[in-house]
């Protein structure tokens, strides 16, 4: 089966031109699959990282402590009004060189966090500045009364949060938590500019060495309406589940 894949698009590239190196060249299969799981990796860790970082900032913004408060709220200015692209920057290039740097046992120098790990931390703050303001609006829409009956019933502030006002306002902001996280797997592209080896850097390698760049740029239009659209799958899938009927309309 894969060697008549292989030979089907060799047979293409001798007829038509049309060059997708991708689908019988070894070599470049392997840089392309290796960049889109680079891609899942930044993806997937960087989502579940801005829903804690969302839900833990939503709690606190509408916390007794003024100066909580006041630095979640500083939070969320700082990164929902710069883009993300110097956020990575500044991230990656300032922070980068402050921080100390290991040593290997052969004396090299290598830094602390490398550029996967500060495009994982700079994305997920970006994105969690949203989810903060997300949650924040669901929790609003939950009535004040059901969080007095939970304390009511015995629960501490933290526990009638987490066991009872949270999945209630999960419910409510659910869309508008979608649509934040849909844009966040399509931002993980800005991974790039620090050479983090994800799809689009994978890519941008094979058609500088095959001068393909229109095949391979529809492979990667094709690979992200793959990933956008299971994403959007798996989220209406979750909203579903979720629903309470007669609840959040």
């Amino acid at each position: 089966m894969i060697e008549a894949v292989q030979g089907w698009f060799q047979r293409l590239y001798e007829t038509t031109g049309l060059n997708f190196t991708v689908f019988y060249d070894p070599y470049d299969w392997n840089r392309y699959i290796g960049g889109l799981r680079m891609t899942l990796l930044l993806s997937v860790t960087t989502i579940l990282a801005s829903l804690v970082i969302g839900a833990v900032g939503a709690l606190l913004q509408s916390g007794p402590s003024r100066l909580l408060r006041g630095l979640v709220n500083g939070f969320v200015v700082v990164f929902r009004n710069t883009p993300p692209l110097v956020q990575i920057f500044f991230f990656y290039f300032g922070l980068g060189t402050l921080l100390p740097a290991l040593r290997t046992a052969d004396g090299l120098r290598i830094p602390l966090l490398d550029n996967v790990q500060w495009a994982i931390l700079s994305l997920s703050l970006f994105a969690g500045a949203f989810n903060v303001e997300i949650f924040r609006s669901g929790i609003e829409a939950v009535p004040r009364t059901t969080a007095e009956a939970a304390e009511a019933l015995g629960y501490t502030r933290f526990k009638a949060y987490r066991h009872v006002v949270l999945p209630l306002a999960l419910r409510v902001c659910l869309p508008a938590l979608n649509n934040n996280l849909i844009n966040l797997l399509k931002t993980t592209t800005l991974a790039y500019a620090i050479a983090v080896p994800e799809t689009l850097y994978a890519v941008k390698q094979i058609w500088s060495e095959s001068q393909n760049v229109l095949e391979m740029m529809l492979v990667l239009l094709a690979t992200y309406a793959v990933l956008v659209g299971l994403l959007v799958w798996i989220m209406h899938r979750w909203e579903r589940a979720l629903r309470i009927p007669g609840y959040g309309r």
